[in-house]
């Protein structure tokens, strides 16, 4: 991982003093509502509907164990003793008190985190590929490159007052895990005929209110540029993107208004007053960042351990953790474990401060002592031997951390919803748990197969339902909670928005309103088809007629 050096430290804790005097005048009443509030968005610090909800950024997801456990900490001192992990695979805390908010920050600053730019108009946390450096698809490990951009987006002074809220997504792989197709800037590492590697750059998506798949703005643009092109785009944004109303003001719209090959040759005229410039990034710097993501000190393994087969032919609830929460390492004999958060009955993200206490010992012992956050809400132990992997789940099990359910129905992707959230037009998380209720039996969910279903409470779209095979959004009908449903969305290389079906329903209609599109599913799936690819195949009328035939 990144390590800070001293300019670092220094500050993060000159910001830390530089709130708690902020915190401390504006409770004096030295400073209005008006002023404070663009201080505490530029410190994670959002006001909710019941308290404040208070956003810490985990840089493209990567946590040490020490990191985890002063989370752990800060959630039994400061809040109610859990945190929630989400789609932007950082952390919030919904119950934190103002006052006590400047000695969070103080304790996050002693193991190097921070709540910088996780609101606000401005760069937001870059996220990034939850495996990357450990899976076998990679171009490179996009991690130096990802650290490279946070260090040049914070505090960039002329990207503080952005149009709009900016988010870049950077993956090294092949397989598309970072959702770069739905950010304002996705960069998917590419090489040339000449094997340099380089990035493909795409602009313009998002979700929201207007979901767009990004646009392909270049093909490969030199790795020692990526800072100059950054550059390009965001000057032709912020010269250009509406500031007269917030709904308009995304650079989607912006791409869109200016269609994408204008936008491109903006941002192409921008650049050339750049290229080769002072701030082409020299390879000794892209090395030197480099060398903070060295691989662990692995061991000569067999590819395969007979004793981890062994348990899997033995122990068929070990099989099925094994078949949807281990996936392969480009190291031989080691695995990819991802820990599931979607345990029925538990609001999806969410951690205890138990539980994170005994996941960092867990990956102490098991994983180099680092882990990652998903955009799907999940944890994720990146090194760990396969000899390892039977006495890793009982571990977890005993966590609540080892439902065997990834890539199935109930690995929901939720946002907190009307239950915290201030913006939500209906709740979301008890939507969730009534479907994860309804379909608990693991043996019918593996039948089912692959399904991805996203839930958000409003039209921000924090639970990313618009890239759900089935995206459930709550929306406000004459003053109650009702909720759209669209289906065939996905993400990743094949990225597609869903389409919605018709008229919204009822809180309670919608565990069955599921069921009769899982129905209509299996009634016409070919062999191995997984159930976006029988939406794609037949069209939404089919699940349209049987969900709403059943309706009235």
């Amino acid at each position: 991982m990144y390590r800070y050096d001293a300019f670092d430290q220094r500050v993060i804790d000159e910001r830390v003093r530089q709130f708690r005097d902020q915190t401390r005048r504006f409770l004096a009443g030295e400073l209005t509502e008006d002023e404070f509030r663009p201080l505490r968005l530029q410190n994670g610090l959002y006001i909710q509907k019941h308290a404040p909800m208070f956003r810490i950024s985990i840089p493209y997801g990567m946590l040490s164990t020490r990191q985890l456990r002063k989370l752990a900490e800060v959630a039994r001192r400061f809040d109610r003793g859990y945190a929630h992990f989400t789609t932007r695979q950082n952390v919030q805390l919904n119950w934190p008190a103002l006052p006590d908010v400047p000695d969070i920050l103080a304790e996050l600053a002693t193991v190097q985190m921070h709540a910088i730019q996780t609101s606000g108009n401005c760069i937001r946390n870059i996220t990034s590929d939850h495996f990357a450096g450990v899976s076998g698809d990679e171009v490179v490990d996009p991690r130096p490159y990802c650290e490279l951009v946070r260090q040049w987006a914070t505090f960039h002074p002329e990207f503080a007052y952005l149009p709009r809220k900016f988010k870049i997504a950077i993956t090294g792989a092949t397989s598309d895990r970072a959702a770069v197709l739905v950010h304002d800037i996705g960069l998917q590492a590419v090489r040339d005929d000449d094997g340099e590697v380089g990035f493909r750059v795409i602009v313009g998506g998002g979700l929201g209110r207007t979901p767009i798949i990004g646009h392909v703005i270049r093909e490969f643009l030199p790795r020692a540029e990526i800072l100059n092109y950054l550059d390009a785009i965001l000057r032709v944004y912020n010269r250009f993107g509406r500031r007269d109303n917030k709904y308009k003001a995304r650079i989607k719209i912006l791409v869109k208004e200016r269609t994408p090959a204008q936008f491109a040759a903006d941002v192409e005229a921008e650049y050339a007053h750049d290229a080769g410039s002072s701030g082409a990034v020299p390879d000794a710097e892209i090395e030197r960042l480099a060398a903070f993501f060295a691989p662990p000190e692995y061991l000569a393994l067999p590819s395969e351990d007979a004793g981890y087969r062994a348990a899997i032919a033995d122990n068929r609830a070990f099989a099925n953790w094994a078949k949807r929460n281990v996936h392969p390492h480009r190291m031989p004999g080691y695995a990819i474990v991802t820990l599931s958060l979607k345990r029925t009955g538990v609001p999806p993200g969410d951690a205890t401060s138990e539980q994170m206490d005994a996941v960092a010992d867990l990956a102490d012992h098991y994983s180099f002592g680092e882990l990652s956050v998903s955009h799907e809400q999940n944890l994720i132990f990146r090194d760990v031997r396969q000899a390892d992997l039977f006495a890793l789940w009982g571990a977890l099990k005993s966590l609540g951390f080892a439902t065997p359910n990834i890539g199935l129905l109930t690995d929901i992707v939720c946002c907190p919803g009307g239950d915290f959230c201030s913006l939500a037009n209906a709740k979301s998380i008890p939507i969730a748990q009534a479907i994860q209720q309804r379909f608990d039996d693991l043996d019918y969910l593996h039948d089912i197969g692959e399904l991805d279903l996203n839930i958000s409470g409003c039209m921000n779209a924090c639970g990313h339902h618009h890239v759900g095979h089935i995206g459930i959004l709550g929306v406000d009908k004459q003053g109650s909670e009702w909720y759209q449903v669209s289906i065939g969305g996905s993400q990743g290389n094949d990225a597609a928005l869903g389409k919605v079906i018709g008229p919204s329903f009822a809180a309670v209609e919608m565990p069955d309103v599921v069921e009769r599109l899982i129905d209509t599913y299996i009634a016409n799936r070919h062999d191995d088809e997984r159930f976006v690819d029988t939406v794609q195949r037949l069209g939404i009328e089919p699940f349209k007629e049987r969900v709403y035939a059943a309706a009235h």
